[in-house]
């Protein structure tokens, strides 16, 4: 009898574990099939540029402060870890340059990311979540609007193309406030902050930047309205949906940041090698 028990519990477990699996991957073909659909009816019909517009404040105008704050106290605080690690070995004046390195390939992409995700695309979820519910969504398509070139397009379209933008942003602002408290607190030199700056750092450091920023503007935009426009079960159900969409998104930007770096240097390598 324990036996039995023991086999059932273990048979009802795999069901579980099976279903979880089948449920991830109609989520991820959902979700591919979303952008799909987004591109086709970007291509085929543009949305109005008011909406794309509106859009572009919302998500990029509307983050600026918060973005500037999380890249500005990230520069002091990269540029006060360095010096007091630094600073018995001799080697302070690559404080600009680390703070320079981290913040243009990690650390600028990945935070703006992550304000931009729980400012913007937590609402977004929410807004859409709402409107699922409360069927406009469906008023919509009664009037023959595609809810995915209304409500979707101007969203994907201002997403990838601010994020890049806030990502230097970021950037700029982490370097600032690594160079204000190295200067004005530590007594570093202005030029002994700067000047390894321009020698060290690269064109591609850059782009990586900025490439990054604008992968994950595109999983920023598209989980948060997939969440959104999955979303069921009344307000709780948007709240629920809301916080999936955060933790998905973070989840996403993490191991794609990873893949991302090894490809990038693997073609910064190869570029390397064929100059």
């Amino acid at each position: 009898m324990e036996i039995e028990t023991a086999n059932n519990n273990n048979n009802h477990t795999f069901r579980q574990l099976l279903m979880t699996r089948f449920r991830m991957v109609i989520s991820v073909g959902g979700w591919m099939t979303l952008i799909f659909n987004v591109l086709k009816a970007t291509i085929q019909r543009p949305p109005r540029l008011k909406l794309i517009f509106q859009q572009l404040y919302d998500i990029g105008v509307a983050s600026l402060p918060v973005v500037a704050i999380t890249g500005f106290s990230t520069g002091l605080v990269l540029a006060a870890q360095s010096i007091y690690q630094l600073s018995d070995k001799g080697l302070t004046s690559v404080t600009g340059l680390m703070v320079t390195e981290a913040m243009m390939t990690e650390l600028g992409p990945v935070l703006t990311g992550f304000m931009v995700t729980g400012r913007v695309g937590a609402a977004m979820c929410a807004e859409l979540g709402t409107m699922l519910v409360t069927e406009q969504i469906d008023a919509l398509q009664t009037m023959a609007i595609n809810p995915n070139r209304y409500l979707i397009a101007p969203r994907f379209i201002a997403g990838i193309f601010m994020m890049p933008l806030l990502t230097v942003f970021c950037i700029v602002m982490g370097i600032f406030g690594g160079y204000l408290i190295s200067v004005y607190y530590f007594g570093m030199a202005p030029n002994t902050y700067m000047s390894p700056i321009p020698i060290h750092v690269k064109y591609f450091d850059f782009f990586t930047g900025l490439v990054k920023g604008f992968i994950f503007g595109i999983l920023i935009m598209t989980i948060a309205c997939y969440k959104g426009l999955r979303t069921s079960g009344g307000a709780a159900g948007v709240g629920r949906a809301t916080t999936n969409s955060v933790v998905v998104t973070y989840v996403a930007i993490l191991l794609t940041n990873f893949f991302l770096t090894l490809a990038l240097n693997i073609i910064r390598a190869v570029i390397t090698r064929f100059k």
